[in-house]
């Protein structure tokens, strides 16, 4: 057991081949091309979502059409800056998502309208959008996570102070 302790460690080298931060790179980049044309297809539908609006517009008027595309057309808008917001942050917004799911629970008991509701799907309805309320004014006193303040960066700064000669050893094989 003695003969063990005395041993020098030697961190794990990887293969050079296998460089891990092009891999993550690479896969950031194909994560932020998906968000993109998300983005692309869902300007797409909002286009396609003004024209129905406007064509429910000509007399008859029928104000529950209406009022359903002009939510449907609010819960578009939102669902795009959540995902615009991803794309400048690399974050989910939290209130952004919020507000989309206030917004379409609204809607979907617009649409339906109130009366021909059951009594416990607006007991359900009421009972979520009382914990996003929650959750909305929750966030606000919660730190700030992206702002200035990286938590795998405190870990990794925490991670060098312990252990700064198997630090220096990776560093120098990094290169």
């Amino acid at each position: 057991m003695q003969l063990l302790k005395n041993v020098p460690v030697k961190p794990i080298k990887r293969e050079s081949w296998l460089n891990l931060g092009r891999i993550v790179q690479a896969l950031e980049l194909i994560q932020d091309l998906i968000v993109i044309s998300l983005c692309m297809g869902l300007f797409s539908f909002m286009v396609l979502q003004i024209r129905t609006m406007f064509l429910s517009l000509i007399p008859p008027v029928q104000f529950h059409v209406v009022m359903a595309d002009i939510l449907s057309l609010l819960i578009l808008v939102e669902l795009f800056r959540l995902l615009i917001i991803y794309l400048q942050e690399q974050r989910v917004s939290i209130g952004v998502a919020v507000e989309v799911s206030i917004v379409s629970v609204l809607r979907e008991m617009i649409v339906r309208g109130v009366l021909e509701t059951t009594f416990m799907q607006v007991l359900a309805a009421c009972a979520f959008l009382l914990v996003l309320g929650v959750l909305m004014v929750i966030r606000v006193w919660l730190p700030p996570t992206f702002e200035g303040i990286d938590p795998e960066h405190q870990v990794s700064k925490r991670y060098k102070k312990r252990f700064p000669q198997e630090m220096a050893d990776v560093n120098h094989h990094a290169d």
